[in-house]
């Protein structure tokens, strides 16, 4: 029997809610959905969270992730009460999987969250460049590149300890050669603005004007011109790895925005009351 933890699977950090919206995270380029944390007691008022979490050593194409994401999507659906609502929320790599997963089964979710997605990475040279030199570090180097990182992956004062450690601790399980797979997914990451066209569903698109990684604010305001249903959320302050920061809250946003599905509005009055 192959080993849980060598395939495409769903965390589920609280008990299952069968009878709650369903809200899927897809992550950034560590790949392991725990870096939803700070965000999950207030999401977990309302919604039954699932965060997808990549294998380690796992290499698979674009065709083949989308193709399991949604699977494990529509497995959860039909554990769950009948026509529940889907959020699908994608941070960086995790972005650009939402967009190919909308694209490719545009019924299986209701609301799409694109936070600081990694499609800007085509705009960005010296991401770029970087992304080939990862390959080619000394395998004793590759750590330390990593810590070097961090800096520009977050605005590490608006995190606290335990969630800099998480980061931290996320990145560094990303083995080198897996890390220059996902780099190499995010170069080839092609979705022209036709294609964009077609989803449907209420977007979210949130930047943060600090990212000192991608150009998220120039992203964000193309990908809202583009998809029709489309809203931008700056976040003027933030960076890169905003969700782990103190003062975001990303529940907060969806009902500022009022963005939340009927079911969900009514289910967040009852729970306020």
């Amino acid at each position: 029997m192959a080993n849980a933890n060598n395939k495409v699977r769903f965390l589920t950090p609280k008990p299952p809610k069968p009878d709650r919206p369903l809200f899927v995270f897809l992550p950034g380029m560590d790949g392991g959905g725990l870096l939803l944390r700070s965000q999950i007691p207030k999401l977990a008022n309302h919604f039954d969270i699932r965060c997808l979490t990549l294998p380690a050593d796992d290499r698979p194409s674009w065709d083949v992730l989308v193709g399991e994401t949604i699977a494990l999507i529509e497995a959860e659906k039909q554990a769950g009460k009948p026509k529940r609502p889907v959020y699908l929320c994608g941070e960086s790599f995790g972005g650009c999987l939402a967009m190919k997963v909308m694209l490719e089964a545009p019924q299986l979710c209701d609301r799409l969250i694109l936070v600081n997605p990694a499609s800007s990475f085509r705009q960005q040279p010296w991401v770029q460049w970087g992304s080939y030199l990862t390959q080619w570090l000394p395998a004793n180097l590759y750590p330390l590149s990593v810590i070097g990182l961090l800096p520009i992956l977050a605005s590490l004062g608006k995190i606290g300890r335990d969630d800099r450690r998480a980061l931290l601790e996320a990145m560094q399980a990303v083995p080198q050669n897996t890390s220059v797979w996902r780099l190499a997914l995010v170069r080839s990451f092609n979705v022209d603005e036709n294609q964009l066209r077609g989803i449907k569903q209420p977007t979210l698109v949130i930047a943060s004007g600090a990212d000192r990684l991608l150009p998220s604010l120039v992203e964000a305001k193309l990908l809202v011109k583009v998809i029709p249903n489309a809203e931008m959320v700056l976040l003027a302050n933030s960076g890169h790895a905003c969700l782990l920061e103190t003062d975001v809250n990303l529940y907060g946003i969806m009902q500022a925005r009022n963005f939340l599905t009927k079911s969900e509005e009514n289910l967040s009055l009852v729970s306020s009351q």
